[in-house]
């Protein structure tokens, strides 16, 4: 993903807390910015035209997902767009990534809505399990200006 956006001009900032991929992203594209942090407690000095969790957030409980929203509040500058992938319903599973167990959960569409609405973004596009993304299902909101 980081590599689309640099391709067409774009800084990225990136946040991961696995040292590995770190330093793969890095080792990629070094002029960008890549940082060992997790999503959940993030606080930079600046905030960002765009903001993506593609393949991130639905790694976190439902109350950690919760609170993630005043995060991106928090980093979106006006008029930012947010795009995260979600499950398509409430629920968990346990997936598998290379052998390993990986969790994942879900808020319903509903929820999603309501808190996107309270802090601040409007839905502009909602695709449950979109065949063209590999079946993720996929949220963009752009935050109010005012």
């Amino acid at each position: 993903m980081a590599g689309y956006f640099i391709e067409r001009g774009f800084a990225v900032t990136g946040i991961d807390t696995s040292p590995p991929l770190l330093g793969l992203a890095r080792e990629r594209f070094p002029e960008h910015r890549w940082l060992l942090s997790d999503m959940r407690g993030l606080s930079l000095p600046r905030r960002f035209d765009g903001i993506l969790a593609w393949n991130s957030f639905f790694h976190l409980r439902w109350d950690d997902q919760r609170r993630m929203f005043e995060v991106f509040q928090r980093h979106g500058a006006p008029a930012a767009a947010l795009m995260f992938t979600s499950g398509p319903a409430h629920g968990e599973a346990i997936g598998a990534l290379q052998g390993e167990r990986l969790f994942h959960a879900s808020l319903d569409g509903d929820e999603y809505r309501a808190l996107l609405d309270a802090h601040g973004f409007d839905v502009v596009a909602y695709v449950r399990e979109d065949p063209d993304c590999n079946g993720h299902t996929v949220w963009l909101a752009r935050a109010r200006s005012g």
